[in-house]
């Protein structure tokens, strides 16, 4: 149950603003924030697949992916993470990139990827469970999106919750430079959930509707593992920062920065 938000080619100072809380199970081996071997690449990795939720590399590109919501899965279907990987190791745009897996998305399960070539202003939205009438591929717009287990910019509760707290930080500090520290300790960690009279105490979805999760489940601690934020600043300074939960339920931060390097694509 993972969640995003970003705002996208709308403010003063930063092209790009983006908040990711990936939830995963405890036990399911993951590595921190870090530099990949190939020297291009940062960000964390599920050392399962082998893939990765986030990632960017010098040259501007960035993908992010979560997780359709869905009552059954495909036991034997493709890894969901590897699709970030692929972008992030290649050299098309965004939008070509959405052409090249358009044969293949029946491959995975649901999904909600988000590939962009920050340079070129470039982003595009691909899901294999899209709404009636909707594209697999879709520009994204400039502005406040916000992203979860469901279609971009749907009206989930938590949703609204990340999309308003956003939006207040945003108002209490503009034009100045954005609060970042401020909102990973306030907004990313808010757990509050869903009233109880839409769901029941009980229920598994109503443990899961707060934008920061933790719950024990019958398969073991499921939760937010990581919270990073990822800020770039019109000349292309980039701070990639992350929030990684160890083994013993300690928090350790992790940052990168470093300047974007022009490439085409």
């Amino acid at each position: 149950m993972c969640i995003t938000v970003f705002l996208w080619q709308s403010h003063p100072l930063y092209p790009l603003l983006l908040f990711v809380n990936r939830d995963e199970y405890h036990n399911r081996p993951t590595e921190a924030l870090r530099w990949w071997e190939d020297g291009e690449t940062v960000g964390g990795r599920d050392l399962v697949g082998g893939g990765t939720w986030l990632g960017f590399t010098r040259h501007g590109r960035l993908a992010f992916l979560t997780n359709f919501r869905e009552a059954s899965s495909f036991p034997v279907a493709k890894s969901r993470g590897d699709l970030p990987l692929r972008y992030l190791q290649s050299r098309k745009s965004p939008a070509e990139f959405a052409e090249e897996i358009r044969d293949e998305i029946a491959l995975y399960n649901g999904f909600n990827l988000v590939v962009a070539h920050v340079s070129s202003k470039s982003m595009i939205y691909i899901t294999n469970r899209p709404c009636q009438g909707q594209q697999l591929a879709t520009q994204v717009s400039p502005g406040i999106h916000v992203l979860s287990n469901a279609n971009l910019d749907s009206p989930w509760p938590k949703c609204v919750r990340l999309r308003e707290g956003f939006e207040q930080l945003l108002a209490e500090n503009a034009p100045a430079e954005f609060p970042v520290k401020k909102m990973v300790e306030e907004v990313m960690t808010n757990t509050l959930k869903d009233e109880e009279t839409e769901r029941s105490s009980t229920d598994t979805g109503y443990h899961l509707s707060s934008i920061f999760v933790d719950i024990q489940t019958p398969t073991g601690r499921y939760g937010t593992r990581s919270i990073s934020a990822i800020s770039i600043k019109t000349h292309g300074e980039v701070c990639f920062y992350e929030r990684h939960l160890e083994e013993g339920d300690s928090w350790k931060e992790h940052t990168q920065h470093f300047v974007i390097q022009n490439q085409s694509i």
